[in-house]
């Protein structure tokens, strides 16, 4: 039982580690207004080649959850062939 309290320390460790990479930032708006040629290069109407870029929707997501849940396959496997061979051998 004292064997698998590191293992479960270090999976503990790494899954938080990896869940906060993912946790935004906080910065989304800015802290001090912007000077007046920025704003008015905001305002002012862009050419319809850079208008496209905006217009295709969001984000899309599929890769990254694939990829992610992939990961956590992998590494779950790899965890439980660890107990495995650490049970085998401790027979």
């Amino acid at each position: 039982m004292t064997a698998r309290r590191p293992l479960l320390t270090a999976v503990a460790a790494g899954t938080l580690l990896c869940a906060m990479w993912f946790v935004p930032s906080a910065n989304a708006s800015a802290d001090r207004p912007a000077p007046a040629a920025q704003q008015q290069a905001r305002q002012a109407p862009a050419p319809a080649a850079e208008l496209a870029l905006a217009d295709t929707g969001s984000i899309d997501t599929t890769p990254y959850v694939f990829g992610g849940v992939a990961f956590v396959a992998a590494g779950g496997a790899l965890v439980t062939a660890a107990v495995r061979k650490q049970r085998t051998a401790a027979r």
